[in-house]
């Protein structure tokens, strides 16, 4: 029988990080405590108790004075708050990896999204991070997820921003988020798995896909240990889960071949140590494998060479750098001025104790144990490497145009220069350069040379692409009736021509206006906007007919909506004929005054008492609907006093 032991069981970088950290601070005489269990395996909990290191369940219980360690699981920042408001020293022994997520979903709440977290609601990881917002959702399963949604009829247009517990299964993450896609417009994903623990889950099951039976070794209340038996029963049907070595069965390895081991994440070295030693006595095995478990007591040691490229933990930031844990025998620092290539910015602006970064080596000193490191040579190199990157997948970016020149616009993306010519500045020749400075700006990078360290960019490919989307989209969705937003590109004697969104349409001189027009610039001029609607289209001549006026615009409807018979209203007189005289009411609306009706006494032509352009008050006497007519009359409000003035004379002569 051969056994073979995964590579990757025992402690994670979290877990084996917030151990030492608990035995740095007891070799230092510290009165320790530990908010809830350090890691999820009783044997370490047991081990530290036997030191004094007790276990406390709340903040309050944590007394004056001694020293308080946070889980690798995290906590609220409730918890976090209060135990900042005692008289306590806090270690925090955060995972990076769950303190990033804990950032994650507070800045969404910032923006205005709700978040999704994909874990166990009972886990102490999951509980922390749901404590670092306000409002959010938990959901163990992708089924559980598309539950709610389909009983909430949750809106697609809801933002969201979606997480996951750090050992959630990648498969179950996948289905959650391939649901969350197809609900959601408006979603931002964070796939925040730990790589080791999708590095750990992946090599159990490759491993128990090739033995005859697996033991996986843990704590039975892990979280990750549980999932890891789930992974490896899936695909060995033999599969056990073991404390510790005193729970193997060698009648459950009765005519099994080969044996597969793997641990949790929370299980200490010696106690895989112990199981891969009583496996080889009990079954006899011919060939167990031999691992150097002091490796998973401890870190390998990394051999750094300079130009490397490295990740490390910040562990401290001092006056003059930034102190960065390697997981070697070297003490990694970055001085203040290899931080940021922005001289503005403080280390403490950007970088925060527990933060990973990537850093590269810029001289290791094997001697002192030291290593100098960069970020900001690294930084600057992934620019590098993101505008090549760009360049190849022809990705849109968004920059910010800094100056015009001769040959055309600079703009900057991500701290580098791009230069766009004339010609690919998307402004017509001869048009405002200059006023394009300032304006934030998406275009394509067309060229990268490092060497010269020159880009160029182009405006133009990118509203050349986005205009033939809207062209297609237009075309695709145009019926005859359907309204648009456009703007005047153009005006010819005969009418306007409107971009409504990457396809011109034509509105014809008759279309424009109600009133009769010299010319469409009566009406609109180059750069107006205004709202139009489909008249006809031919979509393989790629010709559209526009209309401009609407049925509200006609002046007659507005007429017979506002004005009603034996209404007095002020109209201005336009032309005068032998039977009488037309009286302008709106623009496009005139009523006749008949002769009869200029004056309160006969008269031999209109012209003797009005002049065109003559503002006269009137009253309305008739609306012919059907023929459009509409009568006036002036002596119908002189009449009124001709007869009260006589009245007065009769009272006077009695």
């Amino acid at each position: 029988m051969s056994v073979k032991v995964a590579k990757s069981a025992g402690f994670c970088f979290g877990v084996s990080r917030a151990v030492e950290m608990v035995e740095n601070a007891s070799a230092q005489g510290k009165r320790v405590v530990t908010l809830g269990p350090i890691i999820h395996n009783r044997h370490v909990v047991s081990k530290f108790d036997s030191m004094g290191i007790q276990v406390i369940g709340k903040p309050e219980d944590a007394t004056p004075g001694s020293t308080v360690i946070i889980r690798s699981h995290g906590v609220s920042k409730a918890v976090q708050e209060m135990l900042q408001s005692r008289d306590v020293e806090i270690v925090d022994a955060t995972c990076p990896f769950v303190k990033r997520i804990h950032g994650i979903v507070a800045k969404a709440e910032e923006e205005g999204r709700l978040p999704i977290i994909m874990g166990t609601r009972s886990h102490p990881e999951v509980e922390g991070i749901a404590g670092w917002c306000t409002d959010c959702r938990v959901f163990e399963s992708a089924e559980e997820l598309k539950s709610w949604i389909d009983q909430e009829q949750i809106s697609p247009d809801l933002p969201v921003c979606m997480v996951s517990q750090t050992t959630s299964t990648e498969i179950s993450w996948k289905k959650s988020v391939q649901i969350a896609k197809k609900q959601f417009t408006n979603l931002k994903i964070f796939d925040t798995i730990c790589r080791a623990t999708e590095f750990r889950q992946k090599e159990a099951a490759d491993l128990s896909q090739t033995s005859q039976a697996m033991v996986v070794v843990g704590d039975a209340k892990s979280s990750n240990t549980g999932r890891l038996a789930m992974i490896c029963r899936e695909r060995c049907e033999k599969t056990v889960l073991v404390d510790n070595a005193s729970e193997l069965d060698p009648n459950f390895f009765c005519g099994v071949s080969n044996v597969g081991i793997t641990a949790g994440a929370s299980t200490p070295a010696w106690i895989i140590k112990e199981v891969n030693k009583t496996m080889s006595e009990f079954v006899n095995a011919d060939a167990v494998q031999e691992e150097n478990f002091a490796e998973l007591l401890e870190q390998s040691i990394k051999t750094l060479n300079t130009g490397d490229k490295v990740l490390g933990i910040v562990t401290g930031i001092g006056n003059t750098e930034v102190q960065i844990d390697l997981g070697t025998k070297h003490a990694g620092y970055i001085p203040y001025d290899e931080v940021s290539a922005d001289p503005s910015v403080k280390p403490e602006d950007i970088l925060k104790v527990g933060d990973e970064i990537e850093v590269f080596v810029v001289r290791v000193n094997d001697q002192e144990g030291t290593v100098q490191l960069s970020k900001k040579k690294l930084d600057g190199m992934k620019i590098w490497d993101e505008m090549a990157a760009f360049a190849e997948e022809k990705a849109t970016v968004e920059g910010v145009i800094t100056e015009e020149n001769k040959g055309g616009l600079v703009a900057t993306v991500k701290g580098i220069r791009v230069f766009i010519p004339a010609s690919q500045s998307g402004v017509a020749k001869g048009g405002d350069m200059a006023g394009q400075v300032g304006k934030t700006v998406k275009l394509k990078v067309t060229e990268v040379n490092r060497a010269r360290r020159r880009v160029i960019g182009s405006i133009r490919a990118v509203t050349s692409e986005e205009r033939k989307a809207n062209q297609e989209k237009i075309w695709a969705e145009i019926e005859e009736g359907k309204k648009y937003h456009g703007t005047v590109k153009s005006l010819t004697s005969y009418g306007a021509f409107v971009d409504i969104g990457g396809v011109d349409g034509m509105v014809h001189v008759s279309e424009l206006s109600w009133n009769r027009i010299k010319t469409p610039a009566d009406v609109v001029k180059v750069g107006d906007e205004i709202d139009v609607y489909v008249i006809s289209f031919d979509a393989e001549k790629r010709k559209i007919s526009l209309g401009y006026k609407t049925a509200e615009m006609n002046p007659w409807n507005q007429f017979m909506m506002n004005y009603n018979v034996g209404d007095v209203v002020d109209a201005k007189v336009v032309k005068l004929m032998t039977f009488g005289a037309f009286a302008e009411i709106l623009p496009g609306v005139d009523g006749l005054i008949h002769i009869s009706q200029i004056a309160d006494k006969r008269i031999g032509k209109p012209e003797d008492v009005l002049a065109e352009g003559q503002d006269v008050k009137v009253k309305i006497t008739d609306v012919d609907a059907e023929n459009k007519r509409i009568s006036l009359s002036i002596r119908a409000l002189l009449e009124p006093v001709a007869e009260e003035a006589e009245a007065e004379t009769e009272e006077v002569a009695e």
